[in-house]
């Protein structure tokens, strides 16, 4: 941070966190307290390059080890897929990758998060996502577009940066690349290296499966499939690896419900989207899977004791 011409003291001070947090050996901290210092770091600094010259300035020596393994795979495609796997085992990001026949969007999205991401941090994370693909195939890559959960900001800054075409007020942060690039053969590619990782990160998954509660793993599948109409428990089921009668008991002796966290997902995203994007509220009822505005209008009234509009306007106030 200090190279960046940040005050550290400053920045962890406007973000509540102790002043020897850097100093410490292994420092953790709650994604609330992650997303504070990257507030902070906003909120002090003005440039709004930083969070692209933070995520492309990565290098292979500071690489953790998810990251190694996708950059020591044989091409792109294999490399988001690994990424889209072992990501969680570094940090509670939640990385989804969708096919259509020409595109490969990949979603990134911080799990059971309050609040929207820091512009800042997701400007980081794309561009960590586009260097690692450009390191790895050694050449620059065309990319479709990206999809942002914001309203317009510096889009001059960030179309120099990655060259493509941008769309603001999304319903997901996406970066999208040609479904071909996901054929183009990694330069770094080092089966004997992936021996030798890829066991030990399916061993840390396992172990990490494990001790995900069922009610986390149903709100990530919900909150992954929030793109216009809602999972069917069946489908949640199906994504589970359960039958749906077996997912309604679990989820019984777990004191919920399917509806019950259907409802908490919808309450979220909901929350977020009026907050960081443009959005009309039809737009948002659509994309939470209510049928009509109405719908989700009584549904939020319910949630916040207040229309959605009405609520929007007293957080802009």
């Amino acid at each position: 941070m200090t190279a960046l011409g940040l005050d550290v003291s400053a920045v962890l001070t406007h973000a509540g966190l102790p002043d020897d947090l850097f100093g410490q050996a292994r420092p953790t901290l709650t994604t609330a307290q992650f997303f504070a210092l990257w507030r902070s770091v906003e909120a002090l600094h003005g440039d709004p390059t930083l969070g692209l010259r933070l995520g492309d300035d990565t290098r292979t020596e500071v690489y953790d080890v998810v990251s190694l393994a996708a950059l020591h795979s044989a091409n792109l495609g294999e490399a988001m897929q690994k990424l889209a796997r072992y990501k969680r085992l570094t940090c509670p990001e939640d990385i989804n990758i969708e096919l259509s026949r020409d595109e490969a969007a990949v979603s990134m999205r911080w799990m059971l998060a309050e609040g929207h991401t820091p512009h800042f941090l997701i400007d980081a994370m794309f561009a960590s996502h586009l260097a690692l693909a450009e390191r790895g195939t050694g050449r620059g890559i065309r990319l479709r577009r990206l999809e942002l959960t914001r309203r317009p900001f510096a889009p001059e800054v960030l179309s120099a940066h990655f060259r493509c075409e941008l769309r603001f007020n999304a319903a997901q942060d996406r970066i999208v690349y040609d479904r071909a690039d996901l054929d183009l053969p990694f330069v770094t590619h080092d089966q004997d290296h992936l021996a030798i990782l890829l066991p030990t990160l399916e061993a840390s998954l396992q172990e990490l499966t494990a001790t995900t509660s069922l009610r986390d793993k149903v709100w990530n599948v919900l909150a992954r499939g929030m793109r216009g109409g809602h999972l069917r428990m069946a489908q949640v089921a199906d994504a589970l690896h359960l039958s749906p009668r077996t997912l309604q008991r679990k989820l019984g002796e777990a004191g919920t419900s399917y509806q019950e966290l259907l409802d908490q997902v919808r309450r979220h995203l909901a929350r977020r989207l009026l907050d960081a994007t443009d959005l009309d509220t039809g737009e948002i009822a659509f994309l939470l899977g209510f049928e009509e505005l109405n719908s989700f209008n009584r549904a939020f009234r319910q949630w916040e004791g207040e229309t959605p509009t009405r609520w929007r306007s007293t957080m802009a106030g």
